[in-house]
């Protein structure tokens, strides 16, 4: 596995955003991680929706592609480590977020997302594209 997508990339490639799904399947022959954070931050906006049957689907389909990554005692401390250095430099990123965050700082792996708290994140490689 060579990237872990963050929440926001997976919800454009949900919504079909043809930039998105194009890198989101050029990538998945290098091997593609997705925090289970994102997977329930996920399936909080399937179950928020107009039309939870059709987008659980789609979000089943979509995991099936790559790979789920539970949270590990690695991830626990490396998310503790970061929340430790941004608490003393002032800088805060949504637990939520510095868990995907870790998660990708635990497997070695950048990051893909939209969201620019990210970073704030020592040491994470951010890609938005």
């Amino acid at each position: 596995m060579k990237y872990v997508l963050d929440t926001t990339w997976i919800i454009e490639y949900l919504r079909g955003n043809e930039q998105v799904v194009r890198r989101v399947q050029e990538l998945q022959e290098e091997g593609l991680g997705v925090s289970i954070i994102s997977v329930a931050e996920l399936f909080e906006g399937v179950f928020r929706s107009k039309t939870p049957v059709e987008n659980e689907q789609a979000l089943r389909d979509f995991l099936g592609g790559v790979t789920v990554l539970p949270i590990s005692e690695e991830i626990a401390r490396v998310y503790g480590e970061k929340k430790a250095a941004l608490a003393k430099r002032g800088a805060a990123v949504r637990s939520l977020d510095l868990l995907i965050a870790a998660t990708a700082l635990a497997a070695g792996t950048a990051l893909f997302t939209f969201d620019s708290d990210f970073q704030r994140v020592e040491g994470l490689a951010v890609l938005r594209g």
